[in-house]
């Protein structure tokens, strides 16, 4: 078992030390006035890891958990209330454009979203990004959403949707540090 173990810590240490591994992830908290009821303080937390093949190719999973306001999960549900979420999101990103400061990317995958006690979301699709290069770190923004997305709710609400999703709800930021 140890050898197996020190085995897993060598090849770790490998990978990282090539220099193409990266972590990161996104972090959100605010607080929405639900009508006349008290304030509530949604969250999420949403960690990634990911590793580069070569300057063109990466691949990586974000996962994580979230605490928020179901009415916000679906568009038009006939649902609401809070709830608590789990999500995976495995991809594959093709960096189209590189600059020196500046990457233009691509990240094409699928996701899943489970709402405890309420349903499911899955999509497959591809997000459009933005890198900044600091050294080690980069700044990282995705903007909208071209795919299919489909909401299943335990208690009658289920839809699907196809198509490009460009508004200002679909903005994603985080920090990476690249080893």
């Amino acid at each position: 078992m140890k050898k197996i173990l020190m085995s897993v810590v060598a090849a770790m240490f490998a990978v990282c030390a090539s220099a193409q591994v990266y972590v990161g992830g996104n972090v959100g908290i605010a607080s929405v006035d639900a009508g006349g009821s008290d304030n509530e303080t949604v969250y999420s937390l949403l960690p990634e890891v990911g590793y580069k093949f070569n300057d063109d190719w990466a691949a990586g999973v974000m996962f994580g958990w979230s605490k928020g306001n179901l009415s916000n999960a679906g568009g038009d549900l006939s649902i609401s209330g809070l709830t608590h979420t789990f999500e995976i999101n495995p991809y594959a990103r093709l960096t189209v454009i590189h600059g020196k400061l500046i990457n233009v990317f691509c990240d094409g995958g699928f996701g899943y979203k489970h709402y405890n006690g309420s349903g499911d979301k899955y999509s497959i699709g591809l997000r459009p990004g933005i890198e900044l290069k600091l050294d080690r770190f980069s700044l990282m923004a995705h903007v909208g959403f071209l795919g299919y997305q489909k909401s299943d709710f335990d208690h009658g609400g289920e839809s699907s949707v196809w198509g490009l999703d460009f508004d200002g709800s679909n903005i994603s930021l985080g920090i990476y540090y690249n080893f």
